[in-house]
């Protein structure tokens, strides 16, 4: 079974997600966070093996807060959820370490097929959020965002 930890400030999204995440036999949810500084300290409480960082959030940032979560629970694998779809945003957050970035608004159908790719260790990234003429590989690897 693997555990998770979902961020987001947006209480209703948090909701739903959670919910999702809990109809899969395989995952359980184990922690509920609302802004960065609450996402690190509840990281390093509860140690889970995924982490849905929303980037848009209260106190500190989420790229923020997974290069502390990072850094303080290496074992951690992260996993951004946001409504941004910049390529540039993108390409800074996988590069401090998450396995992949799920666009809010292609969650219903992109958030547990990432999910299962960051357990996997495999790269996954929203086709929303690519730039025309990116070379991507959904769900398997990110080979160039720009």
């Amino acid at each position: 079974m693997s555990t998770l930890l979902v961020v987001d400030d947006f209480e209703p999204f948090r909701r739903v997600v959670c919910s999702r995440l809990e109809s899969r036999p395989n995952l359980q949810v184990i922690g509920e966070a609302s802004d960065g500084l609450e996402a690190v300290e509840k990281a390093q409480a509860l140690k889970p093996d995924l982490i849905l960082l929303d980037i848009g959030l209260p106190s500190l940032n989420g790229i923020e807060a997974a290069h502390r979560i990072s850094r303080l629970v290496p074992t951690s694998t992260i996993l951004f959820v946001s409504q941004i779809s910049d390529a540039d945003v993108v390409q800074e957050a996988l590069s401090n370490g998450a396995k992949g970035y799920v666009w809010k608004q292609d969650a219903g159908i992109d958030l547990l097929p990432a999910v299962e790719a960051a357990l996997r260790g495999a790269h996954f990234v929203s086709s929303g959020v690519v730039k025309p003429g990116a070379v991507l590989r959904r769900a398997t690897s990110v080979q160039s965002l720009c």
